[in-house]
């Protein structure tokens, strides 16, 4: 695990663990803390060059988050989300992105399409290079800006938390050539609705972005939770 992992920089203490935090988020959205993992405190502080410390205080945070288990004289573990869970979290979700998109493509300011466009370019760009970590941080960085620019506090607060818990999934949805592509031609249709500000037509490009998301995420837990069957019988030549 350490060798992937770039060491956190000093800072003052009151950002370390804040820090910290960030940096296991996406170890924890990129699989290098698979599902069920339990958060080796030992490894973690000295892959992140940290105490202790700041690393039990950075742990508690994606507890409160929801995207680790504090478990009693255990540990943590990384939340692993059954399919049931996954429903009902994708069916909220799917609720907050679309009521996002309607409100956005209304109060979307101009350097505020400016901006998110200029991210699209960016992810489009990492799309190209196939460099999916890059791709996703620019796909989230893209849902946020136009959650923002909704203009709504009590719903970016909710998109927020229940967003969090999605994180690995979205991810790892994108791990499929075809479903990744089909992703990116739906942002092609986000950008094209907030530059027109088709509210109805942005509601609708999230709403069916997220249910792509849901049925690509569902087939992936369920081919993980089948059986193997590599032993059941002799190779083929």
């Amino acid at each position: 695990m350490s060798a992937e992992i770039i060491p956190i920089t000093p800072a003052p203490r009151a950002a370390l663990h804040e820090q910290v935090a960030h940096r296991l988020r996406q170890m924890l959205v990129e699989g290098r803390i698979p599902p069920g993992a339990k958060l080796n405190e030992r490894e973690l502080s000295i892959d992140l060059n940290v105490s202790r410390t700041p690393l039990r205080e950075a742990i508690k945070m994606l507890a409160a988050e929801g995207l680790v288990e504090l478990l009693t004289n255990r540990g943590a573990i990384a939340v692993e989300l059954s399919e049931s869970d996954v429903l009902h979290t994708f069916e909220v979700m799917a609720g907050l992105e679309a009521q996002s998109g309607e409100l956005a493509a209304q109060r979307i300011t101009e350097a505020e399409l400016n901006e998110i466009k200029a991210l699209h370019f960016e992810m489009l760009a990492a799309y190209t290079r196939r460099d999916l970590p890059a791709y996703y941080r620019l796909n989230a960085a893209i849902h946020n800006a136009i959650n923002a620019a909704a203009k709504n506090p009590v719903l970016a607060a909710t998109y927020k938390q229940v967003n969090a818990r999605l994180q690995a999934l979205r991810f790892r949805s994108n791990q499929d050539g075809e479903k990744w592509k089909s992703a990116v031609a739906e942002h092609e249709l986000m950008i094209q609705a907030l530059t027109a500000r088709d509210a109805a037509g942005m509601r609708a490009v999230l709403a069916s972005h997220l249910a792509n998301k849901l049925d690509v995420v569902l087939e992936q837990l369920r081919a993980a939770s089948q059986p193997s069957t590599t032993h059941a019988s002799p190779a083929k030549a």
